[in-house]
Formats: C-alpha cells, sequence, structure tokens
C-alpha cells in the first residue's frame, strides 16, 4: 500500500470514529433526559418511555436493516449491526460481520467499511454512484414502507370507529360553503368521492385535498346534491378549509357519538394502509405548504424523544382497555416511521439526506468527489446545530409535562 493510501485510510478511520462518537453523544443525551424527566414523574413517564423506547428500537432497526441488507446486497464489507449503543453488553459473529446488543436502548447502527473513504476494495466509497444511493436511501425508504403493514396491523385489530355520518352544524358566513350554496343540517356522504363516514374521515378528506376545489355530496330534506366547495390552504384562524364545523349527525342520550368495534380482514385492512400511508404524505406535504401561506398557518411545531414519549403515554392510557390500545399505538408508530423516513430523506448534514446530497453533488462534479475531510466538517456542523436543536426542544418538552399540558393542545 502506498503511502497516499495509508494516509486515506487513516483519515476515514479518524472519520468513523467520528462518527459513532457523534451517534453515542446523541443517544447519551436523550437517555439522559429520559432519566431525568423519569425521576420528576417516575412511574407514569417510566411506563410511557418504555413504550416509546420499544417503538423507536422496531423504527429504527427496520430503518438500519434497510442500509444493511442493502449493503449486503451489493458486497460492502458490514463490520458490525448493533441493536442499542455502545458500551457492550455482548455480541457474536456471524460470517464476516459481528451482531452486538448494546446497553443504550435508542436505535441502532450499522458500520459499513468506508463510509467517508477507504482503499478496500469492498468499502462504500468504492462502490459505483448508483449502488451508493441505493444503500443510503434504503432505511428512508424502508420507513416510507413499513407504515403501509403498520396501518394494515391497526385496521385487522379490534378497534373502536365512530358511528354516525358529518352532520355541518356551522356554516360561516361569507366562507367557501356559504358561497358554495352548503347550509346547516346538511350530512356529508361523499368528498371527493370517497365515501365519508364519520366526523374524523370527513375532517380528514377535505384537509387532503386544501388548495383546489373539492365536491362535497350532502344530503338535504331527503334529497341529494353535490356542490364545489373550495378548499382553502391557509384559511383564517378558527373556520378550517371550508369554513364549517361539523358534528356527529348521530349522538347517544349523554351526547356522546356511539362507536362500534371493528377489525378488517387482510384483504381490506393492506389497501386500506397503502392508502392510510398516502394519504399521510399528502398531508404533511399539505401542513408543510401551509406554513408558507398567507396567515392562517400554524408554524411548524417540534417535539423530542420526550415529548413523544409523552404522546405514547397520553395514547396509550386514552383506551379503557389495554387491549384498545394496540391499533392507535401501531398507528402513531406509523405516523413516527413516516416522520423519520421524511427526516432522512432531508439535504441536511449527518442524516441520510446529507449523504445522498453529497452523491448529488458528485454526479453534478462529473464523478469528482468532495474531499472527505471537507465532507466530515460539514457533518460536524450539522451534529453540532443538531445538539443544539434538540437540547431546546427537550426544555420545551419538559417545561410542557411539568406545566400538565399535552402535546395535543
Amino acid at each position: 500500500m502506498s503511502e497516499q493510501s495509508q494516509q486515506r485510510q487513516v483519515q476515514a478511520n479518524q472519520q468513523s470514529k467520528i462518527h459513532n462518537r457523534m451517534r453515542r453523544v446523541i443517544t447519551l443525551i436523550t437517555v439522559l433526559g429520559s432519566i431525568i424527566l423519569g425521576f420528576v414523574f417516575f412511574q407514569e413517564v417510566l411506563s410511557s418511555a418504555a413504550l416509546f423506547i420499544l417503538i423507536l428500537i422496531a423504527l429504527v432497526m427496520a430503518h438500519e436493516a434497510g442500509h444493511f441488507f442493502t449493503a449486503k446486497a451489493f458486497g460492502v464489507y458490514v463490520h458490525e449491526f448493533g441493536l442499542g449503543f455502545p458500551p457492550r453488553i455482548g455480541a457474536f459473529k456471524y460470517g464476516e460481520t459481528e451482531y452486538s446488543l448494546n446497553w443504550l436502548p435508542i436505535g441502532g447502527f450499522v458500520r459499513l467499511e468506508g463510509e467517508e473513504q477507504s482503499a478496500h476494495p469492498r468499502s462504500l466509497s468504492k462502490r459505483p454512484r448508483w449502488q451508493r444511493l441505493i444503500i443510503l436511501a434504503a432505511g428512508a425508504v424502508v420507513n416510507l414502507v413499513l407504515p403501509i403493514f403498520l396501518f394494515a396491523f391497526a385496521l385487522s385489530f379490534p378497534h373502536q370507529v365512530q358511528v354516525g355520518r358529518a352532520l355541518i352544524s356551522v356554516v360561516i358566513p361569507e366562507s367557501p360553503a356559504a358561497v358554495a350554496g352548503l347550509q346547516e343540517g346538511d350530512i356529508i356522504y361523499t368528498i371527493a368521492g370517497r365515501d365519508t363516514l364519520n366526523v374524523a374521515e370527513a375532517s380528514r378528506y377535505v384537509r387532503l385535498n386544501v388548495g383546489r376545489t373539492v365536491d362535497i355530496r350532502v344530503r338535504r330534506s331527503g334529497e341529494y346534491i353535490t356542490i364545489p366547495v373550495e378548499a382553502r390552504r391557509s384559511p383564517p384562524e378558527g373556520q378550517g378549509p371550508t369554513g364549517i364545523s361539523i358534528a356527529p349527525s348521530v349522538v347517544a342520550p349523554d351526547g356522546l357519538p356511539f362507536t362500534e368495534t371493528i377489525a378488517q380482514p387482510p384483504w381490506e385492512s393492506i389497501p386500506n394502509g397503502f392508502r392510510q400511508t398516502w394519504d399521510t404524505l399528502i398531508l404533511a406535504q399539505n401542513e408543510v405548504r401551509s406554513w408558507f401561506g398567507n396567515g392562517g398557518g400554524s408554524g411548524p411545531q417540534f417535539a423530542g424523544p420526550i415529548g413523544i414519549g409523552q404522546t405514547v403515554g397520553e395514547v396509550a392510557r386514552s383506551q379503557e382497555k389495554a387491549s384498545d390500545a394496540v391499533s392507535p399505538l401501531l398507528e402513531l408508530a406509523a405516523l413516527l416511521s413516516i416522520n423519520l423516513g421524511i427526516l432522512n430523506l432531508l439535504p441536511l448534514p449527518m442524516l441520510d439526506g446529507g449523504r445522498i446530497f453529497f452523491l448529488i453533488v458528485e454526479v453534478a462534479r462529473g464523478g469528482k468527489r468532495i474531499a472527505p475531510d471537507k465532507e466530515a466538517i460539514v457533518h460536524m456542523a450539522g451534529f453540532i446545530l443538531f445538539i443544539g436543536l434538540a437540547l431546546v426542544i427537550t426544555f420545551i418538552d419538559i417545561n410542557r409535562i411539568i406545566n400538565g399540558e399535552s402535546i395535543f393542545r
């Protein structure tokens, strides 16, 4: 090996160590925050944290499995596949890869040869660009596909759904609904051609179509009427996209909506899981676009690991029986997986999307790579900013819980 190659190898090893230290620091901060919160709120928070950790580990390990299997498929040397982060509890070796179990139970990692630069013939840096792109994007792709099955399982498991179509209870004067001719007392049957069985579906289908005119089919005085209504992207506060308020058309004597327990068979739940995943991606896009609209946009709302743990606990405790929490927790896991997939595809330093961005720059430069040491500096700067943001969000999460507030308010 030439002296230049040896220098590159030493540099690659140093960058790999920095990358591993970055991961460990993130994990340490998360764990310390959870421990501090656990002492403050003891059993309630600890039970929420346990559920959150289980969900997070499953989602992150699925993400890392995407990197792992694509790297193996393209012949990249995989040093280690780890569950949790060091210090290590134990490990075993199967083939050329070491499989480890570690003490910090937040996520996991895959350690590939030459993530930045390496002279090893089977390093990631030696793979063709299209193979590197697939390996780098595989984790996020898994997180975007997994929700199809999580939603499907949620729909297949017995769960409560509201009974009773949506009744228009209020039409705001001069709103798109008023201009189009919707009236109080109209019962909504379809929105954009999709059957609307309850209030939740009516609200979701309208939000799926913001920024366009949507056909709403209602029953009025025994007749069915289809009325095109504009669904505003950035409505005035408190009005909603169309300017109506809705309520269940059928309620119990105590004023609460009726519910029933249903469970869909696989031939229904899987297609519906795909549709629900696609709907969620559209809702996420519409939410982001609303941030930059003219008024009405609420702006982005962030939650860190502690805030998400609080959400998991609230979802679990909102059900009368433990079995009733399975379906909503699966739905929450699907939403977190989608968020994790989208986040990792953003062109941010330190994330998969940041590495993909450098790969795109390499292609744009005719195959000339950015110097590994310069790329490492960019990822380190991103890491520092990430840690700062994580600390701020963690402080906000703790302050909200101390004040007895919910993340949903």
